[in-house]
């Protein structure tokens, strides 16, 4: 981006205040990322309901609070931005899209409304599915979080194919100051094993239990089940098979980003057998903390794990349960993965996700020119 002109940056920031995980999550390190450049003179409009304010941004920053419902919230977004930006990043939904007169970039999380398998949202489903076709006709480029997620994007839509730009993402940061709320991990004895994830149908926690439930007694009292999230959707038979295993499972539901540092750390093995995911952000951010990883070989969790995690089918409960016993019980592998986990870890970072999400507004910028 240097050298580049300046550009008036108009990006969809409702994610930051709005979600507690995922894209909020990546929007709130995505802004941080772009407040610690200091080579370029890009300006960025924020729009969104309500300002996130738990980072001061400098003047280069401005929000947008724009009032009103979806899909009344996206047309006079992108009006406002038509009058007032260069291009525009669509993190949140890709309807913006439609009703923009400048560049439109949006990002792509995962192709799940489209895999029935995965029993999405049924509101997202029923929106992206909607809105997703239009979104590939009128938008610029589009942002993959994965190269798993671009083939799926490319396979449903191959005229994104050229279009679309993989941009991968970073681990979480150390938090800045000391946490309040990590009373219940330290609480915990160290060695547990750790679930992370929205309590949603593709997390595929039925599975871990019942794998669970195949460990040896012994082992199950020495090492008691562990999961942190929030309830999602179709929450029943998650939540059933969660409740089964009594006092040998612990659900803290949310939790701060500290106090789930602190659980990474504190962790025997952290278990994320998901059936498909964009990119797996949990897997980075325990690697990058020295947690042993035992995670899905399919989508985009290679991608992220290499070769510093151990890998399992995760319609496999049998082998599941294997793998989980395999990393509390070979302490030479659990050491391994320990090591390897952070140096893998060092190859992702947020301040290259913005310096790419940067380069492909530029340019779809100067496409325009």
């Amino acid at each position: 981006m240097n050298g580049s002109r300046p550009l008036t940056v108009g990006i969809d920031a409702r994610a930051a205040a709005e979600v507690p995980a995922g894209r909020g999550r990546l929007v709130r390190e995505l802004l941080r990322a772009l407040a610690a450049r200091r080579d370029d003179h890009h300006t960025f409009l924020l729009y969104a309901r309500r300002r996130w304010e738990e980072v001061e941004l400098d003047e280069r920053f401005s929000w947008r609070q724009i009032d009103g419902g979806d899909p009344w919230w996206h047309l006079r977004a992108a009006r406002a931005a038509n009058r007032e930006c260069d291009v525009f990043l669509s993190s949140n939904s890709y309807l913006t899209t439609w009703f923009l007169r400048i560049p439109g970039v949006p990002i792509v999380y995962d192709m799940a409304a489209f895999e029935p398998t995965m029993r999405p949202n049924r509101r997202s489903l029923v929106i992206e599915r909607l809105t997703l076709a239009p979104a590939v006709r009128r938008s610029t480029a589009f942002i993959a979080i994965s190269q798993a997620t671009a083939n799926a994007l490319t396979a449903r839509y191959p005229s994104a194919g050229p279009r679309t730009t993989v941009a991968l993402l970073g681990p979480a940061p150390e938090p800045a100051e000391p946490a309040t709320d990590t009373a219940a991990a330290e609480l915990l004895t160290p060695g547990f094993v750790l679930a992370v994830g929205t309590l949603e149908p593709r997390k595929n926690l039925p599975r871990l239990v019942a794998a669970y439930q195949v460990l040896d007694p012994d082992l199950q009292a020495r090492h008691p089940l562990v999961v942190v999230g929030a309830r999602g959707w179709q929450t029943g038979e998650t939540l059933a098979a969660l409740r089964s295993l009594g006092e040998r499972c612990t659900m803290l539901g949310y939790v701060s980003d500290a106090a789930l540092l602190e659980l990474y750390r504190r962790c025997g093995v952290f278990c994320y057998p998901s059936l498909g995911e964009g990119f797996g952000l949990p897997v980075l951010e325990a690697m990058a903390v020295g947690a042993p990883v035992l995670t899905s070989d399919l989508s985009s969790l290679p991608e992220v794990g290499g070769e510093a995690v151990a890998y399992v089918d995760p319609l496999d409960t049998v082998e599941i349960a294997a793998g989980i016993a395999r990393v509390l019980c070979d302490t030479a592998l659990a050491a391994r993965l320990r090591e390897a986990g952070p140096a893998r870890a060092r190859l992702f970072s947020w301040q290259r996700f913005a310096e790419s999400v940067l380069a492909v507004l530029d340019q779809a910028a100067s496409s325009r020119s």
